[in-house]
């Protein structure tokens, strides 16, 4: 039997479907970065789980995967500490995917509630170019036994993921323990581990933070570019005047205030004279944009120097998948040979 890593090991990642931004931060990134300091982290660029809904920009796919290189390298991701994956890049991704959607019932992926959602999401966009459910790939909707392999593969202990994906966690447990009940003991079951915040509102204050809406602030936005992102932030609907008592909790302002200004006592007098009308949005603001430009300065000077080296982004990234390699090679041998589909040898 394959040893397990000394240490736990973790598998988190992304799908390369556009630059990173602060919902992406709090999320996860700041917590991975704090993980690889005492796990052994295999951080995933999901290329081919991005095809199933962006088949028609696999130009974007292919900038993005250097995109998050460049952004997980910025926020203080270490390459010699942890590995980068690219998903394509290791092809027994697929081939676990195929083998794990043998044992997983049809029923758990039509009751997956993160899936059902997307599904209702792409089909309502369709705008009666394709008739109902043509709209939905194949890939698409096996995307959460994709996502159980990318765990299983590297046997993953823990699963850093935002609050919209627990679901697909406890999906995978279920998989994994399917697996090992029908062959032998094979996958640990993976925890999910959510971020600090784990939902980040957008700057509309509607919604999460989400690239598709549009209600971001990237982590390569200039200063000038935040400030204008926060000037028009959403605020308490209900304040006529500044000198109206303002509501902090739901006020996305103030959310983030708490999670990017290092500055606590200025978050609690704002938040003072918020609640007392002694205050208006045009200084909350201003202050919030002075902080999160103190946030992202270092993060944007290390992403300049990465954006002149791109082949040092993608040197890092194929080293790293040929690492993850070696590990799936070896998962892959066990998992044949469990199942006995290792006929010659």
């Amino acid at each position: 039997m394959t040893s397990l890593p000394t240490k736990k090991r973790i598998l988190t990642g992304v799908r390369p479907t556009g630059a990173l931004h602060l919902g992406h931060y709090v999320g996860a990134l700041e917590n991975w970065v704090r993980l690889q300091e005492q796990y052994d982290c295999f951080f995933l660029i999901a290329d081919y789980q991005a095809l199933g809904d962006h088949l028609d920009d696999i130009a974007g796919i292919r900038r993005s995967v250097i995109e998050v290189g460049m952004d997980w390298l910025a926020v203080g991701l270490d390459p010699e500490r942890s590995t980068f994956v690219v998903q394509s890049y290791v092809p027994e991704h697929a081939e676990l995917a195929m083998l794990l959607s043998m044992v997983t019932p049809l029923g758990w992926l039509e009751r997956n509630p993160t899936l059902k959602a997307e599904r209702e999401r792409i089909e309502g966009d369709s705008e009666g170019v394709t008739t109902r459910g043509e709209r939905v790939s194949v890939g698409f909707f096996t995307y959460p036994v994709s996502q159980a392999a990318d765990i299983a593969l590297p046997r993953a202990h823990l699963v850093p993921v935002g609050e919209d994906q627990v679901p697909h966690i406890e999906m995978t447990r279920e998989v994994v323990r399917r697996f090992n009940r029908m062959f032998g003991e094979t996958f640990p079951e993976p925890q999910a581990l959510v971020g600090r915040v784990a939902r980040l509102t957008g700057t509309d204050g509607q919604s999460k933070m989400s690239k598709s809406i549009g209600n971001v602030i990237y982590l390569f936005d200039d200063a000038a570019t935040v400030e204008r992102k926060v000037r028009g932030m959403y605020t308490d609907p209900t304040r006529i005047r500044a000198t109206d008592p303002g509501h902090v909790e739901g006020n996305p302002c103030f959310d983030y205030h708490d999670a990017f200004n290092d500055n606590k006592a200025e978050v609690e007098d704002l938040k003072e004279r918020y609640r007392a009308g002694r205050v208006g949005d045009v200084e909350v603001k201003r202050k919030l944009a002075a902080a999160l430009n103190r946030f992202l300065s270092p993060i944007r000077e290390r992403r300049a120097q990465y954006e002149e080296r791109p082949q040092l982004v993608a040197d890092v990234l194929v080293e790293g998948s040929r690492r993850a390699k070696r590990v799936a090679e070896a998962t892959m041998a066990e998992v044949r040979e469990k199942m006995g589909i290792l006929y010659f040898k």
